[in-house]
């Protein structure tokens, strides 16, 4: 796949449900009780659990992969969070390809909530060169 500044990747809807927020969070081992227990939650100033900064570092990264396909590579993704992601809401994840050098492309990530700005970064990918198209074959 080729990728030019400016181009726009399509978004993406993710329903943030209390499993992805637990999930997520043992899955990158982050057993902070914020991050699965909805009462400690609450006494920490919380409405609810809320999701990791691994989890949305993991989303962020499916993305872009899911659409610059199997063989693109991450090579660094950078994430600030804003407003937390809770149980019940939605997140829509937005890109735009920045820059691009050879085969490495630079995307700016969105990601907005109910709440507000979720997250923003940037990620780093290499794609897969494309194979120079074969010359015509003279007739013996």
């Amino acid at each position: 796949m080729r990728a030019g500044a400016g181009d726009v990747i399509p978004p993406l809807e993710i329903e943030i449900t209390r499993t992805l927020v637990v999930a997520g969070a043992i899955a990158s081992r982050d057993y902070q009780d914020v991050h699965h227990d909805p009462e400690l939650a609450r006494r920490r100033g919380s409405p609810d659990v809320f999701m990791n900064i691994l989890t949305t570092n993991g989303l962020v990264g499916r993305y872009v992969t899911d659409h610059f396909g199997p063989d693109a590579v991450l090579r660094k993704v950078a994430i600030r969070l804003g407003a937390p992601n809770y149980p019940g809401d939605t997140m829509v994840l937005t890109g735009t390809v920045e820059t691009t050098d050879g085969p490495t492309v630079t995307v700016k990530v969105i990601g907005d909530n109910g709440v507000g700005r979720h997250v923003t970064g940037t990620v780093t990918l290499t794609l897969p060169l494309l194979p120079l198209p074969m010359p015509p074959r003279e007739a013996v």
